[in-house]
C-alpha cells in the first residue's frame, strides 16, 4: 500500500502544485483544508470542488472560532487588502498571528490518527521576508518538535521552500497542471481582483513564462 501523507491544502497555487506533486510520487494523499475566517474563503470552495473531482481524500475543518483571540490581520480581520508588490512594508498586514503553527500542529495531530509518515505544506522562498512561520529556521525547529510531539515521528516536508513563485509555476507546468483550479488573490471576490501582492506574484510568473493566467480578473 501506498505510504500515507497529509497536505495542507489551500487552495492557492503553492499547495496545489504540493499536492499534485505528491499524488504524483505515488503517496495515499489525505489532503486537510482549513476555514480559519479568512476573506478568501473562496479558495476553500476551490479546493473542495478539486478534490471531489478527482476523489482525493479531502477533509475540510472550520477553526474560524480563533478569530475570537487571534485578530488584526488584514486577511481575517476587516482591514483592507493592500495593493502592489508583494514586499514586506506593503504586505505586513496579512500576516495572520501563529496560523501556520496552529494549522502544523492540527495537521500532525490528523497524520499520527491515520498513521501518516509526513505532513506536506508549501512554503516558499518568497514568503520568507514577510511571513516568519514560511522561513527555514521555523520548518527546522517544528521538525524537531514533531519529532517528540508523538510517540509516532511525524516529518514536515515543505519542497518548494527554497523555490520562488516562478520555480513552483515551472514544476506545475512540467506537471501539466491546470491552475485555473486554483484561488490566489486574497479578496474573497467573485474574480480575483489583479491588484493584491498575491495577484501580481502569480500573474507576474505567468508573465514569466509567456502563459496566460487560466483565472477571470476584475
Amino acid at each position: 500500500m501506498n505510504k500515507k501523507v497529509v497536505v495542507i491544502y489551500s487552495g492557492g497555487m503553492d499547495s496545489f502544485t504540493v499536492l499534485n506533486q505528491a499524488i504524483q510520487q505515488g503517496y495515499q494523499v489525505f489532503a486537510l483544508t482549513f476555514n480559519y475566517g479568512q476573506r478568501h474563503v473562496k479558495e476553500v470552495e476551490v479546493a473542495k470542488a478539486f478534490c471531489q473531482r478527482q476523489n482525493i481524500n479531502h477533509k475540510v475543518i472550520d477553526i474560524s472560532a480563533i478569530n475570537e483571540i487571534i485578530a488584526g490581520s488584514s486577511l481575517t480581520s476587516d482591514i483592507d487588502v493592500p495593493t502592489g508588490d508583494y514586499d514586506n512594508d506593503n504586505m505586513a498586514s496579512t500576516v495572520v498571528p501563529n496560523r501556520n503553527m496552529i494549522l502544523l500542529s492540527l495537521a500532525i495531530g490528523y497524520a499520527v490518527s491515520i498513521k501518516a509518515e509526513k505532513v506536506f505544506y508549501g512554503a516558499h522562498s518568497g514568503d520568507h521576508l514577510i511571513y516568519p512561520d514560511c522561513r527555514p529556521e521555523f520548518v527546522e525547529q517544528m521538525n524537531q518538535v514533531a519529532a517528540i510531539a508523538n510517540f509516532e515521528k511525524v516529518t514536515i516536508e515543505t519542497p518548494f521552500l527554497h523555490s520562488s513563485k516562478i520555480e513552483i509555476l515551472q514544476a506545475g507546468i512540467e506537471m501539466k497542471l491546470n491552475y485555473g483550479d486554483t484561488w490566489t488573490c486574497y479578496n474573497g471576490r467573485e474574480q480575483a481582483c489583479g491588484q493584491c501582492g498575491s495577484c501580481i506574484e502569480r500573474l507576474a510568473a505567468f508573465a514569466h513564462f509567456g502563459e496566460t493566467d487560466p483565472l477571470s480578473y476584475e
